[in-house]
């Protein structure tokens, strides 16, 4: 049996500017003795390589190679992982020190998964998102606190949802939640709202795909896990309409 209940992975490319902070915050754990740090690095070619080799001796799995996206490089990080607990936490990101705590002692509760409360830091505005509430993934695509440093769950789950789907290059962590929550057999629960578990970046990967990319995969999505048709055409044009009336 594995050693490690948690399994941590950073999935980067090309982010020499952010990574570090990110290492540091996995590291720096006060339960690192329990956890797993692995790396899936998508063949950078700036300094980034140079800031994992920095580290190395304390993290436990380190891949470079080229890759199909950033959901595929977290399917090759769950894959290496041998953690009972799996959680992302993506460069840029951050965890606090005692954030990983917070998360166990939702999972001493016999649950599956867990929404942890972060902190979001996105168009230069701070946001606290705290909480969980299942209904909600059915008409609102950002029902999650977050899915980089905010999401934790048991390698079991995984083992019976299936891995991240990669046709979708933006939304795949949505499609997984979908199939989790969509097949009633797991128990979730939350952090308190207190209990700040991360820090969340913009300027990832999904920050550079636009509102219709957005939509467009999230309506594929819906309709892949067989949403009622009529539900997903109301949601797509009140997502255009809303858009529209931020916009003016």
């Amino acid at each position: 049996m594995s050693q490690f209940k948690f399994s941590i992975i950073t999935v980067v490319k090309n982010d020499e500017k952010n990574l570090e902070k990110t290492i540091m915050s996995i590291l720096n754990q006060k339960n690192f003795d329990e956890i797993e740090y692995i790396i899936i690095d998508g063949k950078s070619d700036d300094n980034t390589l140079k800031i994992i080799e920095k580290y190395k001796h304390k993290i436990h799995k380190i891949i470079s190679e080229k890759d199909d996206g950033i959901y595929d490089a977290m399917n090759k990080g769950i894959k290496l992982s041998r953690g009972k607990i799996i959680g992302m936490c993506n460069s840029g990101d951050i965890i606090y020190s005692n954030g990983i705590e917070y998360v166990k002692k939702q999972f001493q509760n016999n649950c599956d998964f867990v929404f942890g409360t972060v902190l979001r830091k996105y168009l230069g505005t701070e946001i606290i998102k705290h909480g969980y509430n299942p209904k909600r993934i059915y008409y609102n695509f950002d029902f999650a606190t977050s899915h980089s440093t905010g999401f934790y769950i048991k390698r079991e789950i995984i083992e019976k949802i299936g891995y991240y789907d990669t046709q979708f290059k933006c939304s795949s962590d949505y499609d997984f939640y979908l199939r989790m929550i969509k097949s009633g057999m797991f128990k979730g629960s939350f952090t308190k709202a207190d209990e700040l578990v991360g820090e969340v970046q913009s300027g990832g990967y999904s920050s550079s795909i636009s509102f219709y990319e957005h939509l467009k995969e999230e309506t594929k999505i819906r309709i892949k896990n067989k949403q009622n048709k009529i539900l997903i055409i109301l949601i797509f044009v009140n997502a255009i309409i809303k858009n529209f009336l931020k916009k003016i």
